[in-house]
């Protein structure tokens, strides 16, 4: 069972092979009066899920990254935590989520909202790596509503953060922050705004 804590929310992460109701097909979220930082390792062995908190790191009194990397550096294992932050810039107006790198994330359109799986493993996850945090880590953010972020499990275990649903990712296009090469590839990749839309101009 997750629980909602006075910081946020815990999300169970479920197996792409269960079913899900098309109403949360990536999560499945309860509540109750209170929870303990650590009450989503209850959650039993590969299920630990992730906790989502309603501010940022910085106001949580964290420094650094967690363990996110910088620009087109390999992820070589989850972080402990992660931050999503909407902006808007000169290049792109529009809301649009960047890592507390201030790396842009993306989303795609191969993806489906209604399922609880991510279409882009292989070296397409090479190419546009999942954004993923570490078994019971934490999820900030600035200007995210934490109803729209959730979880998938990839194939090869890892937990991947959603917004509104939809798998989120980053670009190895993209060498310092700022960048935004990846959006409109192949016309399907696009920046993710804060509820999970696409971000474009024409917004």
């Amino acid at each position: 069972m997750a629980v909602l804590s006075g910081c946020g929310k815990t999300i169970q992460i479920g197996n792409a092979s269960q079913s899900s109701p098309p109403s949360a097909p990536a999560t499945s979220v309860s509540s109750s009066g209170a929870g303990s930082a650590g009450s989503s390792a209850a959650a039993g062995p590969g299920n630990a899920g992730l906790q989502v908190v309603d501010s940022t790191a910085e106001q949580a009194g964290l420094h650094g990254n967690g363990g996110t990397v910088v620009g087109v550096a390999v992820q070589e294992a989850p972080p402990r935590w992660v931050q999503l932050s909407a902006v808007t810039s000169d290049q792109l107006p529009a809301q649009h989520l960047i890592n507390i790198n201030q790396a842009a994330l993306y989303r795609f359109d191969g993806d489906s909202t209604s399922s609880a799986q991510s279409a882009c493993n292989g070296a397409c996850a090479v190419k546009w790596p999942p954004v993923t945090v570490e078994e019971g880590g934490k999820v900030y953010m600035a200007g995210v509503d934490p109803d729209e972020v959730g979880a998938i499990r990839r194939q090869n275990g890892q937990v991947q953060v959603t917004v509104g649903g939809h798998p989120i990712y980053r670009y190895t296009g993209d060498s310092k922050p700022g960048d935004l090469n990846g959006q409109g590839v192949d016309g399907k990749w696009f920046a993710v705004g804060p509820k999970g839309e696409k971000a474009t101009s024409k917004q």
